[in-house]
C-alpha cells in the first residue's frame, strides 16, 4: 500500500519531469505555440487520428481530449491559487476523463476551439498577474502546496510532453500498419 510520502514523492518526480521539459524556456511562450502545433500534429494524422498504439494507450484524439481536460481543470486552479487563500485542489484520474467524456469520438475541431479559447483566457490571466500573484500557493491533493508560478509551468512543460505523445503515437501507429 502507498503511503502520503510515497504519493508526494512520485508527485514531485512529476513535477520535476515537466519542468525538466521546459527547461529555461518561457513557459507563455510554449504555451503559445502548442495550438499551432497542434493543428500540424492534427493535420499529419489523419485518419490515423483515432487509432490507438496499443489498448490501453491514448490515440492522437484522445490525447488531444486529455490536454482540453487539463486546460479545464488547470483554469480552475489558477484562479484558486490567485483569488483565495492556500485552496484545496482535487486530483483527477485522466484515464476515466478521457473514456468517459469519450474523446476519441470527438470532432478535432471541437476539442481545439475549447482548447484555444480556454488557453487564451489562461494567458491573459498570466499576462495580468504580479509577481505577488504567481506566488500565491494552492494546496495540491496529492503534491502539497504549488504555487501558480509552478502549476503554470508545469502546464507548458505538460504541452511539450503530450505533443511528443501524439507525435510518437503516430509513430507507432504506422509502424504496425
Amino acid at each position: 500500500m502507498a503511503t502520503s510520502r510515497d504519493v508526494l514523492a512520485a508527485g514531485r518526480a512529476y513535477q520535476e519531469q515537466l519542468l525538466a521539459l521546459l527547461g529555461k524556456d518561457d513557459p507563455a511562450r510554449v504555451m503559445e505555440l502548442t495550438e499551432p502545433l497542434l493543428r500540424t500534429v492534427l493535420s499529419d494524422a489523419a485518419s490515423d487520428l483515432r487509432k490507438r498504439p496499443a489498448p490501453a494507450e491514448w490515440s492522437v484524439l484522445e490525447l488531444l481530449g486529455h490536454l482540453v481536460d487539463a486546460e479545464t481543470v488547470m483554469s480552475g486552479r489558477f484562479r484558486w491559487a490567485v483569488s483565495q487563500d492556500e485552496p484545496p485542489l482535487l486530483g483527477y484520474d485522466q484515464d476515466r476523463w478521457v473514456a468517459r467524456l469519450r474523446h476519441n469520438d470527438d470532432q478535432p475541431d471541437d476539442l481545439l476551439a475549447v482548447f484555444s479559447a480556454l488557453r487564451a483566457a489562461n494567458l491573459r490571466l498570466w499576462r495580468r498577474s504580479s509577481a505577488v500573484d504567481r506566488e500565491r500557493v494552492a494546496m495540491h491533493a496529492e503534491r502539497g502546496p504549488e504555487s501558480y508560478d509552478l502549476m503554470f509551468r508545469m502546464l507548458a512543460g505538460h504541452d511539450r510532453f503530450h505533443l511528443n505523445q501524439m507525435r510518437e503515437t503516430l509513430r507507432q501507429v504506422r509502424a504496425a500498419s
